[in-house]
C-alpha cells in the first residue's frame, strides 16, 4: 500500500531521492541528471565479488550463523520433548510461541541498537560491529542450557539466543549496505544467502548424525549439549572472520 521505487515517490524529497541514488551518481557522473541516474547499471560478475575481501566477510558472517537458526527451528522441539517432556499437542506449544515471540523482540531491538549508535555519533562500522559483538556474546548463555533443570529457564536461554540471532541477522544485512554499491548489492547478497543455506543444508545433517549417535548409547541430551555448545560459540567466531576480511568495513568501488 504505501510501497513505491523513489523514482515514482510522489512523497520523496529532492534530498531523499538524491541520498539514494548517491553512489550511482559518482559511478555516471558528478553532475548526472535524474533521468542518467535512473539509466540500469552494469552487472558486476560473481567472479569479481568473490575477489573482494568484504564479500568473503559477509559470506562467512552467514556461512557461521545461518546454520545456528535452522537448527533453532527444526530441533528446539524435540529439544524440549527429549530434556523435559513437552508435550506441543497438550502444552499448546506455549513453550515456543514465547521463544519465538522475544525473538522478534530482538529482531526490532537489533537493529534500534546500531541506529541508536550511529545517531549518537559512532562511525557506522563502529557502531555495526560493537552491536554485532554483543549480539553474538549474548548467544553463548545457550550452552549453559545443559546445567539447567527448569523447563522456563532452558525456554528463557532459547530466548535470549534466538533474539540474538535475529538482532545479529538485521545488522549483517545492513553491513552489505554498508559496503557495497546498490549495483552490486544484490549479487553480494544472493552469494551470502547461497553460503547460509549450504552452512542450513549441511549443519541439520550433522546434527541428526551426533543425536542419532548419542540416542544409540542412550543419552540424546548429551548429543544436544554439543550441539548448543558449537551454536554458542558459532557468531563470535564468525564476528572474527568478519573482522579479519573488513575490519573497518570500507566501502567497495567497483568500475
Amino acid at each position: 500500500m504505501f510501497y513505491e521505487i523513489p523514482a515514482r515517490h510522489k512523497k520523496i524529497s529532492k534530498a531523499e531521492f538524491d541520498h539514494i541514488h548517491s553512489d550511482e551518481v559518482a559511478a555516471v557522473d558528478p553532475i548526472a541528471t535524474e533521468a542518467a541516474i535512473r539509466e540500469p547499471q552494469k552487472k558486476i560478475a560473481w567472479g569479481r565479488l568473490f575477489g573482494i575481501r568484504q564479500t568473503w566477510a559477509f559470506l562467512f558472517g552467514k556461512l557461521l550463523t545461518d546454520p545456528v537458526w535452522w537448527f533453532f527451528l527444526f530441533w528446539v522441539p524435540s529439544y524440549l520433548t527429549n530434556a523435559y517432556g513437552v508435550n506441543m499437542k497438550d502444552s499448546l506449544g506455549l513453550p515456543i510461541i514465547v521463544i519465538y515471540t522475544i525473538t522478534s523482540v530482538g529482531s526490532i531491538g537489533g537493529g534500534w541498537l546500531s541506529s541508536y549508535l550511529i545517531k549518537r555519533g559512532w562511525p557506522i562500522f563502529k557502531a555495526r560491529k560493537t552491536s554485532m559483538f554483543i549480539f553474538a556474546v549474548c548467544v553463548v548463555p545457550i550452552m549453559m542450557i545443559q546445567y539447567v533443570n527448569n523447563l522456563w529457564v532452558a525456554v528463557l536461554l532459547l530466548s535470549l539466543a534466538t533474539a540474538a540471532h535475529q538482532a545479529w541477522s538485521a545488522n549483517i544485512f545492513t553491513t552489505a549496505s554498508d559496503m557495497f554499491p546498490k549495483s552490486a548489492l544484490s549479487s553480494v547478497v544472493g552469494i551470502g544467502g547461497m553460503a547460509g543455506s549450504v552452512g542450513g543444508m549441511l549443519f541439520p545433517m550433522f546434527a541428526g548424525a551426533m543425536l542419532d549417535h548419542y540416542k544409540v548409547l542412550g543419552n540424546i541430551n548429551t548429543g544436544y549439549n554439543l550441539l548448543f555448545t558449537i551454536c554458542a560459540f558459532a557468531y563470535l567466531v564468525a564476528w572474527l572472520l568478519m573482522h579479519f576480511f573488513a575490519p573497518k568495513m570500507e566501502m567497495v568501488k567497483v568500475d
